[in-house]
C-alpha cells in the first residue's frame, strides 16, 4: 500500500503565494508521473500540473506562468509552487502518483486533499 501525505494548503489573499508538498511512502519501487489536481464546488476535478520521472511537465492553461511543479525523486516528493493566486484558484487540491509497487503492481494513488482558499 502507498500513502500520499500533503501539506501547505491554507488561506491566502489574492496575489499571494502558497507552496504545496506531497510525500509518497509505502510499497514503492518507482513512481512514474506525479501531479496535482483540484476540485472546486460544482466543478469537475481537473488536472493542474503533472511531472514525469524524467522531469517533463504539463500545466493547465489557467495556471501557466503562475504555478510550478517540481519533484525530488530521492524523497518521493512532489511540490507545487503557486504564485499570483486568484480567487478562482480556490479548491481542494489533491496529490496523485502513478506507483510501481514492490509486488510489481502499478496503481494510481491519491492524497487526502488540502484546501486552498484565495480571498479577494
Amino acid at each position: 500500500q502507498v500513502q500520499l501525505v500533503e501539506s501547505g494548503g491554507g488561506l491566502v489573499q489574492a496575489g499571494g503565494s502558497l507552496r504545496l508538498s506531497c510525500v509518497a511512502s509505502g510499497s514503492i519501487l518507482s513512481i512514474n508521473t506525479m501531479g496535482w489536481h483540484r476540485q472546486a464546488p460544482g466543478k469537475q476535478r481537473e488536472s493542474v500540473a503533472t511531472i514525469t520521472s524524467s522531469g517533463r511537465t504539463n500545466y493547465a492553461d489557467s495556471v501557466k506562468g503562475r504555478f510550478t511543479i517540481s519533484r525530488d525523486n530521492a524523497k518521493n516528493t512532489v511540490y507545487l509552487q503557486m504564485n499570483s493566486l486568484k480567487p478562482e484558484d480556490t479548491a481542494v487540491y489533491y496529490c496523485n502518483a502513478d506507483v510501481r509497487q514492490f509486488d510489481w503492481r502499478r496503481n494510481d494513488y491519491w492524497g487526502q486533499g488540502t484546501q486552498v482558499t484565495v480571498s479577494s
